[in-house]
């Protein structure tokens, strides 16, 4: 994957907004809000802001102006600039394209779980199959309100892809789960590490 001048994911939410229309940072955080991508990307105002600035510096946004009304402070509104729009496709299109090995912190825990007992990692991983199930439901939830309001599909497909993994992990875990009470386990465990 190629290097890039600015490589915080929020960077390429910013290219995307401004894509649609140029505008200033806070409508920028408010439609990313909107649009849930403050699940796929933390962010805070701040920071918000510090993409907005290493995106002019790189030259792939620009002030298109500056705006002051009576009620409120100036306001800069950003538009994006020809390279920035080549920056926001080349990059989209390697994410979409390339695999990239992740290291989730579930999968961290996965590759050191046997030092638990397996009654531990049995209540442990009950936990989760709850709030993984949850977070499912919510999931749903939210993609049903959003056919309801006649949201086109194209908008809605992280959602999906989140619920995909969503549902593999409750299936992973519920597998899991059934493993860990197998007394042949609970010997090896014991013989193992037990005390």
């Amino acid at each position: 994957m190629k290097q890039r001048k600015v490589a915080n994911p929020l960077a390429l939410a910013v290219l995307a907004e401004l894509m649609v229309e140029p505008m200033h940072p806070y409508e920028i955080g408010r439609r990313l809000k909107g649009h849930g991508a403050d699940y796929a990307i933390k962010y805070t105002p701040g920071s918000l802001y510090m993409v907005v600035k290493q995106l002019t510096r790189a030259g792939f946004i620009t002030t298109q102006e500056t705006v002051r009304d009576t009620a409120r402070p100036e306001r800069t509104v950003y538009a994006l600039t020809e390279q920035g729009t080549q920056e926001l496709v080349d990059w989209l299109s390697d994410l979409v394209a390339e695999p990239v090995t992740e290291y989730p912190q579930f999968g961290v825990a996965l590759s050191l779980m046997s030092v638990l007992p397996p009654h531990e990692a049995i209540r442990l991983l009950s936990q989760r199959l709850e709030r993984v199930t949850t977070q499912g439901e919510q999931i749903r939830q939210s993609r049903k309100n959003a056919d309801d309001d006649g949201v086109l599909w194209v908008f809605l497909i992280d959602d999906d892809y989140r619920l995909a993994l969503v549902e593999a992990e409750r299936r992973f875990v519920t597998e899991l789960i059934e493993s860990f009470k197998q007394p042949a386990y609970t010997r090896a465990w014991q013989e193992t590490l037990g005390s």
